[in-house]
């Protein structure tokens, strides 16, 4: 696998990275196809007003969400603190170029505090409905570090000229860049212990993956030590600092206070997610789920990304004042790397 030595990641964290707390922080994902725009504003300022960390929308063009980018743009001007994120975009739906344009502007619009996230897409179907190329993993993986490269370079604003899997640029320039320094905080998703962790400890701000078949195969507490343990040697290897890197974890969420409002909440399963989602699910009460994620940041988590489902205002809440402030950081993890 190829490696770009003149874009890797610092090996001191993002100034986001770096915002050291002694609580887990948490982001929240709208995962409901269908809804319009005065529901994303409304959801996503509610996530703002009760102190999360960042709102976070996924990009499926063929899964019937609002464009992700063209959301998040809208939403830097309806929101003024909280930050924006992708989680993810697949490399194979838009040329690096185009990536890195939309994603400055948008960098730029909300004043920095976007998030990008990239992949190699967990979606096979999904990619061939829009009739793109579907090369198999260890090319996408190529890709992946090819548009890593380029949109890095091209957030610079200085010409770049590169032939390669993804394309021809020639003294391309992205003017203007974005606001964020060094550069907007890069997320790799993906628990790949051979490739993917590798390209997370040379290029990325923040690592990710969670319990499901397509994303990661985190299904144990086993598997994640497994990961970060991987993710770990990966940074020895290539001399960078571990801490360095946020590590997260995503997962659909159903919370409520009694355990008769939980199994309402199940049994309602309001977009037929139940088989395909059931192993990426967590669901209880604060006390029943407090453990759970206690347990996640004792292996090494620092960061959730939470899946809720639209107009779940309650597990929004619940989490919110029940949950994150009975969370504790290891205290090696809140500890600044030097």
């Amino acid at each position: 696998m190829r490696l770009f030595s003149s874009v890797r990641a610092q090996n001191v964290p993002h100034p986001w990275v770096a915002q050291i707390s002694e609580h887990p922080r948490f982001g929240v994902l709208l995962n409901d196809p269908g809804a319009d725009w005065s529901q994303y504003r409304d959801f996503a300022q509610a996530v703002e007003a009760l102190g999360y960390d960042a709102f976070w929308l996924s990009d499926h063009p063929g899964l019937g969400f609002m464009d992700c980018r063209t959301t998040l743009g809208a939403l830097s001007q309806a929101t003024k603190t909280i930050r924006l994120g992708v989680a993810v975009s697949c490399v194979l739906f838009r040329p690096p170029w185009m990536l890195a344009r939309l994603s400055a502007d948008i960098d730029r619009l909300s004043n920095g505090r976007l998030i990008l996230g990239v992949g190699i897409g967990d979606m096979e179907e999904e990619i061939r409905n829009f009739g793109l190329p579907l090369p198999g993993v260890r090319e996408r993986q190529e890709w992946l570090e090819e548009t890593v490269y380029l949109v890095r370079r091209l957030w610079t604003g200085e010409p770049v000229t590169f032939q390669g899997k993804t394309g021809h640029l020639e003294n391309a320039i992205i003017q203007p860049g974005p606001i964020q320094r060094p550069s907007i905080p890069l997320l790799i998703g993906g628990g790949g212990e051979r490739t993917t962790l590798r390209q997370v400890a040379y290029y990325a701000d923040m690592s990710n993956f969670m319990a499901h078949a397509l994303v990661g195969k985190a299904f144990t507490l086993e598997d994640v030590k497994r990961k970060l343990k991987a993710l770990r040697k990966h940074c020895e290897s290539v001399g960078r600092d571990y801490r360095a890197i946020l590590r997260s974890y995503i997962s659909l969420l159903l919370l409520a206070e009694s355990p008769e409002r939980v199994k309402a909440k199940r049994e309602a399963d309001p977009l037929g997610y139940r088989d395909f989602m059931r192993s990426a699910t967590m669901a209880g009460t604060p006390e029943e789920i407090i453990p759970s994620f206690q347990a996640l940041v004792d292996c090494g988590i620092q960061y959730f990304i939470v899946m809720l489902y639209l107009n779940d205002y309650e597990t929004l809440q619940v989490l919110a004042e029940k949950v994150i402030p009975f969370l504790k950081l290891p205290m090696r993890e809140v500890e600044t790397p030097s």
